[in-house]
């Protein structure tokens, strides 16, 4: 509950301009790992197998705001989670190459219907599960994709109903640094 109701301020602030993306030394892949660590005691009570790879080619210093990329991690491993079958998998993949660091997160759950994944990053917009019986507002994906924006990156998804879903952000990588240091991505617009 405090979850959701963290997202719906945060996404309020967004939605007003205000919410400040503060990027500070951290270790990603240490904060990967902590926050797939916090999600396996659920994937556990699920029957879910939880594997997590990070590129080792990841440099240990980055430039990032921890708590913005753990909002994004978590609710992309809690979706992960709650809309997977029992003894399914989640897979939690960090790659990078010349100029990005690729966070992805695959399930092999229901899926999105393909008339659905256009709208997946809508507010409210849930899939198709709005009246089922899984937990959620429909919000969490919406801040995903803002965050992910403010911390000048993409996002997006492939699925296929009954097969899973993967979810994906693209971070730019300038020197090991997440997020550009100019000050007009600081801030939302």
């Amino acid at each position: 509950l405090l979850r959701i109701i963290g997202d719906i301020l945060d996404f309020s602030k967004i939605e007003a301009g205000r919410m400040e993306i503060e990027p500070v030394p951290t270790s990603l892949p240490d904060l990967l790992r902590s926050v797939v660590a916090n999600y396996a005691g659920s994937a556990s009570s699920k029957g879910l197998a939880l594997a997590c790879q990070v590129d080792p080619r990841i440099a240990p210093a980055h430039y990032a705001d921890p708590l913005r990329i753990r909002q994004v991690i978590g609710n992309f491993l809690s979706n992960a989670i709650k809309y997977n079958r029992p003894g399914g998998h989640v897979t939690f993949r960090v790659t990078r190459d010349d100029a990005v660091v690729r966070v992805s997160i695959a399930d092999d759950g229901i899926g999105i219907p393909d008339d659905k994944r256009a709208r997946i990053f809508e507010p409210f917009h849930r899939a198709g599960q709005e009246a089922g019986s899984i937990e959620g507002t429909g919000i969490g994906l919406s801040l995903v994709k803002e965050l992910t924006e403010l911390m000048a990156g993409t996002i997006g998804v492939e699925s296929e109903p009954g097969d899973g879903a993967r979810f994906f952000v693209r971070l730019p990588r300038a020197a090991d640094r997440l997020v550009t240091l100019d000050p007009e991505h600081l801030l939302t617009r």
